[in-house]
């Protein structure tokens, strides 16, 4: 008999999530987790038991150490995250060489992350030859935003010529998070207006009407937008010049400061991690304090922008690491949304919602605001399941 898991492999620029899951009850079988590959000091876990790697491993090195641990009998399908799908693709697809292909050509505009996800992929259909793969999209779930909210203010042969545009990213955790939420609310995600809010070492928020996004937070690349770990996010586009003038960088060392030498990082001069970084603050640490203080402004001002694409806000949904476990990050936030009048439940905060299924503000609050933690990688299983007819 066919096996029925699906095995989900996530590529990120310097790590590696792999998950053996069961798609329709969800049950992980097997998860494995390698992390600053490319580096020194790269790791990797598997259920639980570290593995030892080579010094500077990278992203091919860690799956076949991975594979070996897999019996190939209990996998029907691999789902891979691909980050970018520029207007190629809409949804999920099954993974042929015109697949691949397009993937390689949206390349330079996830440089971080498709040649990753590539790699991943490539590795895998060289274990797993005779199985489908299937490529689950971050970029998909935007792909319903109107004209209005991706179209940039430059002259439109660009966007004609070359697709520059706003995409956005993480359509896998706010397409989950929105349909867990009506599941939540009680009510039909067709009737529904919500924003949510993926914080991890990259953060995004989207305006969700009708379970469609409308509006997001990143754009062509994942830079834009909110402040992240090393991502600065939003900044004046003449940024770049004005430091190539002054500091005698090129266009490529600039462009790797803005995204693995800001955000949190370059703010605090600490760490990328929002836990060092908070304990820092809570010991007074100046710069600690300024990157949590920019970090909680810049994203109430995204969520409020957000707003423009809604006809109502029915809830704000917290999701991702940051999202799932910081009640701090939360309180600060709604501080700075004191326009829509939410009113935080203080105990169900630090609780990260426990007692009231995740919402964290109170029942006389305008805004209802809840915590409801990601499964991207169920999300692909299931589109992996769905498409491979397992």
């Amino acid at each position: 008999m066919r096996a029925t898991n699906v095995l989900v492999i996530n590529c990120g620029s310097s790590s590696l999530k792999l998950s053996l899951l069961e798609p329709h009850s969800g049950k992980v079988l097997h998860h494995a987790l390698a992390e600053r590959l490319g580096a020194s000091g790269s790791t990797l876990e598997v259920d639980g038991a570290r593995l030892e790697l080579g010094e500077q491993a990278n992203h091919e090195q860690a799956l076949h150490a991975v594979f070996e641990k897999l019996d190939a009998d209990h996998v029907g399908a691999v789902g891979h995250r691909v980050v970018h799908g520029g207007e190629a693709f809409a949804g999920s697809v099954l993974i042929d060489d015109a697949a691949l292909t397009r993937i390689r050509e949206c390349s330079p505009l996830a440089p971080l992350h498709n040649p990753a996800n590539l790699q991943g992929i490539e590795a895998a259909q060289t274990r797993f030859p005779s199985l489908r793969h299937v490529a689950v999209f971050d970029t998909a779930f935007h792909q319903t935003m109107p004209e209005q909210a991706y179209v940039y203010a430059v002259p439109y042969e660009l966007y004609e010529r070359h697709r520059v545009r706003r995409y956005g990213f993480h359509g896998t955790s706010h397409g989950y998070v929105a349909s867990v939420a009506a599941e939540k609310l009680k009510r039909p995600l067709a009737e529904l207006q919500l924003i949510t809010v993926h914080l991890g070492n990259g953060c995004s928020a989207c305006a969700v009407s009708g379970g469609k996004s409308v509006d997001t937070t990143m754009g062509l690349t994942p830079l834009e937008g909110l402040m992240m770990g090393t991502r600065s996010g939003d900044v004046d586009p003449n940024l770049h010049q004005f430091l190539a003038q002054h500091t005698g960088q090129s266009l490529d060392e600039i462009t790797d400061l803005l995204n693995r030498r800001s955000g949190l990082l370059g703010l605090s001069g600490l760490s990328n991690d929002m836990r060092t970084v908070l304990d820092a603050a809570d010991r007074g640490e100046a710069r600690a304090r300024l990157a949590v203080s920019v970090f909680c402004y810049r994203l109430a001002k995204g969520i409020l922008g957000l707003c423009a694409g809604l006809e109502r806000l029915d809830a704000l949904i917290f999701t991702g690491g940051i999202g799932e476990h910081s009640p701090a990050i939360r309180a600060q936030t709604l501080a700075g949304l004191r326009v829509l009048r939410p009113l935080l439940d203080v105990d169900a905060n630090r609780e990260q919602g426990a007692g009231t299924d995740g919402r964290i503000t109170t029942a006389g609050s305008a805004l209802e605001v809840w915590v409801i933690p990601t499964n991207e990688e169920l999300v692909i299983a299931r589109e992996a399941a769905r498409l491979a007819k397992i």
